[in-house]
């Protein structure tokens, strides 16, 4: 494990609520991470809104963000089990869960995954999200992986969740709605570089992250400047 990274993901992680606190790039950075430090095939992160409703804010990739999306839909699999239950789920065959998930199991098989560590994204009793691994191949994962992501998880809940001191709930639900609007945006401006560039969504959301990250600007404000045309962005296929 490169542990000069590990240790930066968590400064990165905890050193994250500032002005221009993005959201949506900060749990990025988390399923990636994840990807890279730990024996992971893929992760994505799942948050609750204002209304305690799920939603899929991030993504190592398109594959996973889908059968993320499934899970929600169908209301069903170890990442909603558990964010409900506020424990860790840790399933290192999926086919032999059949009986407890069966549309869900369906879903991992045909996307590929074969195994899922779900863990919880909690602050003492609040439990705000999940933050999900999967690996293609069924067996368990390294003995270590699952307890340095719940820790990753747990920076990053303190991240999202320390403002509450002074403004309570008011500062997360904003924050999370604002992503959840961000989102909407990203996956509009991704949709359309996609068919500009003829790339696949994965790679499209690669190329406005970077452009962005190049650039020193917001990813939701450069999707809507891509959307809109309203400027030109040499490079991004304007």
């Amino acid at each position: 494990m490169n542990q000069q990274l590990l240790a930066k993901t968590f400064v990165e992680l905890a050193d994250n609520l500032v002005a221009d606190f993005d959201l949506i790039d900060f749990l990025r950075l988390l399923t990636d991470r994840c990807v890279g430090l730990l024996d992971a095939s893929a992760a994505g992160v799942l948050l609750a809104d204002r209304d305690g409703e799920l939603r899929v804010m991030a993504a190592s990739d398109e594959q996973v963000r889908l059968l993320e999306l499934f899970q929600l839909q169908n209301d069903e699999g170890p990442c909603l089990e558990c964010f409900h239950t506020g424990t860790p789920v840790a399933v290192t065959d999926l086919t032999r869960k059949v009986d407890r998930w069966p549309r869900f199991v369906t879903a991992a098989h045909r996307s590929g995954f074969g195994a899922v560590q779900a863990l919880p994204m909690r602050l003492r009793d609040e439990t705000v999200g999940a933050l999900n691994l999967f690996r293609t191949a069924p067996g368990p994962f390294d003995p270590l992986a699952p307890h340095i992501a719940q820790a990753l998880a747990d920076v990053a809940t303190i991240s999202l969740l320390q403002q509450r001191t002074a403004q309570r709930s008011t500062v997360l639900n904003e924050q999370l709605q604002t992503a959840l609007n961000s989102r909407v945006l990203i996956e509009q401006a991704k949709g359309k570089l996609a068919e500009r560039q003829g790339v696949d969504m994965e790679q499209a959301f690669s190329a406005l992250r970077g452009y962005a990250r190049a650039h020193n600007r917001r990813l939701s404000d450069l999707a809507r400047a891509f959307i809109d045309d309203s400027e030109p962005l040499p490079g991004l296929g304007s």
